[in-house]
């Protein structure tokens, strides 16, 4: 069996753990989220640690992981390093480690510190706060920042921004990040990323508006632009569900 690894240098007492990653998962820790990947509060060496352990992936992808492509677990990593760089908060990333066999890709793990928080967005869409219409002006914001810093997450959803008060300011922090682009993103095209996060069409006009004024956009325009992204998906989504269902009679 061979593996490729990376280790920030920050956690050198790490890497016996990172080695032994199967080993230690497989123990009995705290299960956070347990989809198609699952996630574990691990300590190591007196560090809350979340490991994600992703699926193991079909033949095909198996090869491409192997000679084509770079893998879930190394874009988190170098995406968590590249949001640091760019002054965008996320989880610190420790490390990951790949296993193959006979050639094939096949586990792979990602780690990074725990990071507490308040809320996530997701939250405020459904038990909403008191402040809700502030927390989703202060997110417009952060998201405007993040644009212009050219980040595009890919899996921009409610459940992958977490947020924290403070003195009366919000703090916004990146999860599940390893489907992510870096890119140019001008006008508009901003608005399109919030189709994922299922808000109702008052907080989309709430968001587009704060949205507009950061981005010197035609308020009218952001706002026909934020819900048309939005139902588009909607409808999509719905479209799948209904052939699943008639398929799987679910």
């Amino acid at each position: 069996m061979a593996i490729k690894y990376k280790l920030h240098p920050s956690y050198p007492q790490l890497e016996k753990e990172l080695f032994n990653i199967k080993e230690v998962f497989s123990k009995d820790n705290e299960i956070i989220h347990k989809a198609r990947n699952v996630l574990k509060i691990i300590p190591l060496h007196n560090i809350d640690t979340v490991v994600k352990a992703f699926r193991i992936p079909n033949a095909i992808n198996q090869f491409a992981y192997a000679y084509i492509r770079k893998s879930k677990a190394y874009k988190s990593y170098f995406n968590a390093l590249k949001l640091q760089e760019l002054q965008v908060k996320t989880p610190s990333p420790i490390g990951f480690i790949e296993f193959y066999t006979n050639g094939f890709f096949k586990e792979s793990y990602f780690l990074s510190e725990k990071f507490d928080y308040e809320l996530t967005m997701a939250d405020i869409r459904d038990t909403p706060p008191i402040d809700k219409v502030s927390i989703l002006k202060a997110f417009a914001r952060f998201t405007y920042d993040i644009h212009q810093k050219g980040v595009w997450h890919v899996d921009y959803s409610g459940g992958n921004v977490l947020i924290n008060r403070q003195n009366k300011t919000y703090n916004f922090s990146l999860v599940d990040i390893n489907r992510m682009e870096f890119k140019d993103i001008k006008g508009y095209e901003g608005l399109e990323n919030f189709n994922k996060f299922w808000f109702n069409e008052h907080d989309l006009k709430t968001i587009a508006k704060e949205y507009s004024v950061v981005a010197s956009l035609n308020e009218d325009k952001a706002i026909v632009e934020i819900i048309l992204h939005d139902a588009k998906l909607k409808t999509h989504v719905l479209r799948r569900r209904k052939l699943k269902s008639f398929f799987t009679g679910k």
